[in-house]
């Protein structure tokens, strides 16, 4: 059989044949989702974590990642690329808002498509099997019953889907038992515990996508303070959003209230007067380069178990006066042995500020937790970390970071994602400074409070025999 090519075709029959692929695109998009970066982390972490926050500013595709992670679970088609939960059996769930309208703009229009295209969101339109109306508002679905598995016209059974909204009370949100909650923008801590609750039987999973724009409430500490067992935070800024380009975000950011640009724009909640670094976080984020050879650098770190350890790689322009932060490192339950060859890749010679906790004696074998890492290959300073007068308060070195940012003399390289999170996080409550998720921000404080040990990369013996036998260049110093 002859099929004809495209440039055979009468133009009424390309235009018919373009018209039904757009159609049967648009009625399907589950397979042509493709997340970004921080999407698929997002993503990935629901293999392991059964609560997981997306927080994010607005537009940048959180409740986009939300409604299809959804729809892939409530049709158990889940692409090649997938690395997060998997649902192997028809499930049961709820989609959640803050108001019934809410529910309807936001989960619903992602999953369902708009109330005149049914059919054309995240679940496919083959896939619906039916779907019944909400009472009392427009355009609103109570209830949608969706095929799970197999595909095409062979499905192995039935997954169900309902929409609710906080403003219905606690009340509402019992009885059930669930597999999987996604809880789109902040909940009552109320409507979320009872949440969590329904999926429990079931080892399910709860996802919450939202821009903090009510600061830290309780549901935000859970997740950003206390973070109990279970819990998973990715936080995506409009810098991760590839839909845009650079001239378009700084168009956005501008549009925003400088009160709520932190959260609107980089998901950070707004913490108002608590916040220690109230920085724009452009003012400080700078492209990566190589660093001048003569330029001291100097290491900090934080030791940490069931915390992350954390080290920072510093460098310090002595002209400008202006502080450096170019490399990062942390991680959970790594050994001395582990945390030092990361760290040594950053240049064996660099000596590694450390803080008081170091002199402290490990159970096991007695020895100093600082003289361990020297042990494994780290120049570490022979005194723990203190100001020029010996003094090492907390306030002190964050009041040194905060003047140098509000001066322009602080800069961390764009690539240090992990330190910006901490920084966005960094706040005070009752007045005192909350020491939780600082591991970065308190490796990078130990390494400028002994910014007077930072030194330049020894020259190598064979480099400086070259170097005797060529004419000063006042250019380079030499």
């Amino acid at each position: 059989m002859h099929w004809p090519r495209l440039s055979e075709l009468s133009p009424a029959a390309v235009k018919a044949l373009r018209t039904e692929i757009a159609r049967k695109q648009s009625e399907n998009k589950l397979v042509g989702y493709r997340p970004y970066k921080k999407q698929s982390e997002f993503h990935r972490a629901g293999a392991k974590y059964r609560e997981r926050l997306f927080s994010a500013g607005n537009q940048l595709g959180k409740t986009w990642a939300g409604g299809f992670e959804t729809a892939m679970h409530l049709t158990g088609r889940y692409p090649d690329w997938w690395e997060g939960k998997i649902f192997n059996s028809p499930i049961v769930a709820w989609a959640a808002g803050v108001t019934s309208e809410a529910t309807r703009d936001n989960p619903q229009r992602i999953l369902m498509g708009r109330i005149n295209a049914i059919g054309c969101g995240a679940i496919p339109k083959k896939a619906i099997k039916e779907y019944s109306s909400k009472r009392g508002v427009a355009d609103a679905i109570d209830t949608v019953v969706v095929l799970h598995g197999g595909g095409a016209d062979v499905q192995a059974g039935e997954s169900l889907i309902a929409f609710k909204s906080y403003d219905q009370g606690r009340m509402k949100f019992q009885g059930e038992t669930l597999h999987l909650a996604w809880l789109d923008e902040e909940p009552p801590l109320d409507i979320y515990s009872e949440t969590l609750t329904r999926t429990n039987t079931t080892s399910g999973i709860v996802m919450i996508t939202f821009t903090p724009l009510l600061g830290m409430s309780d549901v935000v500490v859970r997740f950003l303070t206390e973070r109990p067992a279970g819990t998973h935070v990715t936080t995506m800024t409009i810098d991760d959003a590839e839909h845009y380009t650079d001239e378009q975000r700084k168009a956005i950011i501008a549009s925003y209230p400088a009160h709520e640009r932190e959260a609107r724009a980089n998901g950070t909640p707004m913490l108002g007067s608590g916040r220690i670094f109230p920085m724009e976080e452009n003012s400080i984020k700078i492209d990566p380069f190589k660093i001048p050879a003569h330029w001291p650098r100097i290491n900090g770190i934080d030791f940490g178990w069931d915390h992350p350890a954390a080290a920072a790689c510093c460098a310090w322009d002595r002209d400008s006066d202006c502080w450096y932060v170019t490399n990062i490192y942390r991680q959970n339950e790594a050994t001395p042995v582990v945390q030092a060859a990361a760290i040594r890749a950053w240049g064996p010679w660099i000596p590694v500020a450390w803080p008081h906790d170091g002199l402290q004696h490990d159970k096991g074998s007695g020895e100093q937790l600082a003289q361990q890492y020297k042990r494994a290959g780290l120049k570490m300073l022979s005194e723990r970390a203190t100001f020029d007068d010996g003094t090492n308060g907390v306030e002190a070195g964050v009041m040194d970071m905060l003047e140098r940012m509000q001066t322009g003399r602080f800069k961390v390289f764009s690539t240090c994602a992990e330190w910006f999170e901490e920084c966005r996080m960094y706040h005070r409550k009752d007045g005192k400074i909350v020491k939780e998720r600082d591991d970065l921000l308190s490796a990078t404080r130990y390494a400028l409070m002994m910014k007077r040990k930072a030194i330049v990369k020894p020259m190598q013996e064979t480099e400086m025999r070259q170097r005797a036998f060529q004419p000063f260049d006042a250019t380079i110093g030499y």
